[in-house]
């Protein structure tokens, strides 16, 4: 294959071969919630990536998993997954410990919109595990605050054990981010609301055509949340979703991630709504 048609990963300007795992080594593991662990790894050599996109993690003789990047984009010693546990990758990938290797291919994959909208107002919505691949965002849009508008966290889980982060909650809230967060069933400690994240979008009654929203979660989730936005006035065409697909290749090839006419590992997972808006049967925008 010719250099000119050989693929390279979207976001990164290394020249070595996207089909190759580069073996890194796992440097902490931090448990989150229940089946969930966040792994800091030590970053390849000119490692750089963009929020929003992912890696393809590989051990061998168990296969890869395609992870979002949860770490801010500004730490380039090490790079951080937030892995939930289910299957036979990911549970190999939870019986490593400090100092095991593990390989990485990437980063790949389209990115949140952060430089696009400076000086717009910013919602970031997520459901359960689909905060991890906004937490970049949200670390890049706190380290310069000062670029962009008003700026919210909207999320939900489904019960308050499964919040994901939720030591972070204060810092974000301290840079002027507002954070609103619902679950879906409470307990005897829980004095939030109950509820959908797109309910939450009615106590910002800023957002309007000056708003970009951001969001990743549960289909669903995401289609009502996007509708929830457009109604309040903010634009479709201002609207990004980040989309989950089994992925084997992360390079276009083998189809596993079609979605409609396109490839989630390479036109994904962060599309503009009107993008993919047909086939998320989202209508009356």
């Amino acid at each position: 294959m010719s250099d000119q048609l050989r693929p390279r990963a979207v976001g990164t300007e290394s020249t070595a071969d996207p089909w190759l795992p580069t073996f890194v080594e796992v440097i902490r593991i931090e448990p989150e919630i229940r089946k969930v662990r966040t792994f800091e790894l030590a970053a390849p050599a000119d490692f750089s990536f963009r929020p929003g996109q992912f890696n393809m993690l590989y051990l061998p003789g168990y296969g890869e998993a395609a992870i979002s990047i949860s770490s801010s984009p500004d730490t380039p010693a090490s790079i951080a997954h937030t892995i939930r546990l289910a299957g036979n990758v990911t549970r190999a990938i939870f019986s490593l410990e400090p100092g095991s290797p593990i390989g990485l291919r990437g980063p790949f994959g389209s990115h949140w919109p952060v430089d696009t909208y400076r000086g717009w107002n910013v919602v970031i919505a997520a459901g359960g595990i689909g905060l991890a691949p906004l937490r970049p965002a949200i670390e890049h849009v706190m380290a310069n605050r000062e670029l962009y508008g008003r700026v919210a966290v909207v999320y939900g889980a489904r019960s308050p054990k499964d919040l994901l982060y939720r030591a972070s909650f204060a810092k974000w809230e301290h840079a002027g981010i507002e954070v609103l967060v619902t679950v879906d069933f409470g307990d005897d400690h829980w004095s939030g609301p109950i509820g959908v994240v797109p309910t939450l979008l009615e106590q910002l009654p800023w957002i309007g055509a000056h708003t970009t929203v951001w969001s990743c979660g549960p289909e669903i989730m995401m289609r009502f949340t996007a509708q929830r936005a457009v109604a309040q006035g903010a634009s479709p065409d201002h609207v990004y979703l980040s989309l989950e697909r089994n992925m084997n290749c992360a390079l276009g090839f083998c189809g596993h991630c079609q979605f409609g006419p396109t490839f989630v590992c390479k036109e994904g997972p962060v599309y503009p709504l009107p993008r993919i808006q047909p086939f998320l049967f989202v209508e009356d925008f």
